[in-house]
This record gives structure tokens, C-alpha cells and sequence, in this order.
């Protein structure tokens, strides 16, 4: 049995791999290069890597390969409701034919897992702006973190912003609120080695981020965080490795013996600078009420 699977102009740019996942559903990474390699799965007639990337009009071909037996079990897709998309559509910042730019909020993923449905990609994939278009995650923002956060509204657009993000054309400001006094010089940069687990293998990677104290004492520090490098929870690990935890960060905390009695995490992606064949781009999202009555609390000026 062969089944055919012509890539429309949608997808042109993506890994055959991705693009596999993205029709067929969540087939495992192992699965899918082994059909590859032994030629079950081959792009226009011919074995093709997992890497390769795929263009307008190329033809998959799938032979005698059963993926329903072998899909993993795919995740429910958050359905939103008239008053979500509205309170979320409430939120942009910025709106144009090829990327949307919002002040997302704390509490909400950019896209869906196994613990937290409700996520930014499909709520906008349901919205009237993106009625003839595809809602494209461009860049990371953590659920608790709240702030400038940018949609891209075709694979075009996408490509290039993720292509700026990578090779550190996006330029981001960050504000967060520290526990206690952070004991540093006003300006500066913090790099360190941050520690992350892939399966059991242990990954020691370098992360670098310009700082400057905007205000501070003995109980509390704001302060503005620009990161350099892109690691996961880059900004939340290293004022955790400091001991200065950022306030309302559950998972990276420096005062667990104290009960944590604020819900919201004191990050707030506060800017976005870019450039897009020449035209500058700038977007910038006021922090939350409960971020700048924390300011006040804790008696910081802005």
C-alpha cells in the first residue's frame, strides 16, 4: 500500500520530519528516521535525511507504513471560547499582514502540553485575524511570564523572525522583581554555566545576560535583564544561582522555607527591538497591575 502527501506552499522550508509529525500526528522521532533510512518513507522517489527540507509541490511518498499503529496518543487541541479569543484579541499590541504582536498574560502557554491546554496558538488559530491564515510560534515565553510575545501570520514570516531570534537579531528587555538585595554592581553582565537534564544526560551550557539595578533594598531588587544567550529559563536560573530568586517563581526559589503566598511570577517581557529589510521594529508591553503594585509593596520605583 502507498500513500501520497503532496506539500502545499504552506509548509515549504520545514523538515521533512516536522512535516511528517504535522500531517500525521505525533510519530516518534525513531520511527521516523528508520523508515527514511530503509526507504518506506522517501521525498520525490528518492532515501532523504530527517533534516532535509521540503518545497512547494514535492511529493512523499509512504510505502506499506502503518502510522495509525504507531502514533502516540495525540493531544487534545484547546477548543476556546467567544470570550477567551475576545479577552486575548483585547491584549495586541500590534496587529499587521504578517505577524501580530501581543502583551500575553501570565498563566497561559504559548502552546499546548500534557499539563496545560489553554495556550495562546490555539486561541489565535480560532480568531477572525488569522481566519485565512496559520497562527506561527516565533519564539519562547513561559507560561508565568507575561509581556511582549510575537505571532507570525505565514511560513514566510515565521522563518525569518525564528532565523532573527536565532542568530540574536531580537533584542529583549526583561523586568523582574528579585527577592532580598542582589549584591552586584549597577550595570553589568552575568554569565554562568546553567545545568539541564536531556532524558538522563547532563548539559552544561554558558548563559550570558546584561543587566542593570533600576532600584533596591534590603527586601527586594528590580531589575532590567537583557539576555544574550537564549537558554531555557535563562533569566530565572541565573537570580536563582545569585540567590536572589525572582518573586513568585515556584520551580527556582531561594526561600523555600518561606511559604510562597504571591501567584504571580515577577517576569514581565517588557520589549522587542528588530529589523526587517531595513525597517525598524520596536514594541513594548506595560507591566501587569499585580506587577506594578509589587513594585509598590516592596516600596521600588519604576
Amino acid at each position: 500500500m502507498k500513500k501520497l502527501i503532496n506539500v502545499d506552499k504552506t509548509f515549504e522550508g520545514m523538515r521533512v520530519d516536522r512535516f511528517l509529525r504535522n500531517r500525521l500526528g505525533q510519530i516518534p522521532q525513531g520511527l521516523i528516521e528508520k523508515n527514511l533510512r530503509n526507504g518506506t518513507i522517501k521525498l520525490n522517489k528518492k532515501k532523504v535525511k530527517s533534516s532535509k527540507k521540503i518545497k512547494y509541490n514535492d511529493k512523499i511518498e509512504l510505502y506499506n507504513f502503518t502510522f495509525k499503529n504507531n502514533i502516540k496518543h495525540t493531544k487534545e487541541k484547546f477548543i476556546p471560547s467567544t470570550d477567551i479569543i475576545k479577552e486575548n484579541e483585547d491584549l495586541i499590541i500590534e496587529n499587521n499582514d504578517n505577524f501580530v504582536v501581543l502583551n500575553k498574560q501570565s498563566g497561559i502557554s504559548v502552546q499546548g502540553g500534557t499539563k496545560s491546554k489553554k495556550n495562546i496558538i490555539d486561541i489565535f488559530a480560532k480568531s477572525n485575524l488569522f481566519k485565512h491564515a496559520k497562527p506561527f510560534s516565533v519564539h519562547r515565553l513561559d507560561k508565568d511570564t507575561s509581556g511582549v510575545f510575537i505571532i507570525a501570520k505565514n511560513r514566510e514570516t515565521a522563518q525569518l523572525l525564528t532565523s532573527l531570534f536565532r542568530l540574536r537579531k531580537v533584542y529583549k528587555t526583561y523586568l523582574a522583581i528579585c527577592n532580598g538585595e542582589l549584591i552586584l554592581s549597577n550595570k553589568g553582565i552575568i554569565k554562568n554555566q546553567l545545568v539541564r537534564f536531556e532524558n538522563k544526560k547532563k548539559i552544561i551550557e554558558i548563559a550570558e545576560t546584561k543587566y542593570e539595578i533600576l532600584d533596591k533594598n534590603n527586601n527586594a531588587t528590580f531589575i532590567e535583564l537583557h539576555p544574550i544567550t537564549g537558554r531555557k529559563h535563562q533569566l530565572r536560573k541565573q537570580l536563582f544561582n545569585l540567590g536572589n530568586s525572582i518573586i513568585g517563581d515556584k520551580k527556582y526559589n531561594t526561600t523555600r522555607s518561606l511559604k510562597i503566598t504571591n501567584k504571580n511570577l515577577m517576569l514581565h517581557s517588557y520589549e522587542i527591538k528588530f529589523k526587517i529589510n531595513q525597517k525598524k521594529y520596536t514594541f513594548r508591553a506595560i507591566p501587569p497591575v499585580y506587577f506594578r503594585n509589587m513594585l509598590k509593596v516592596k516600596r521600588l520605583n519604576f
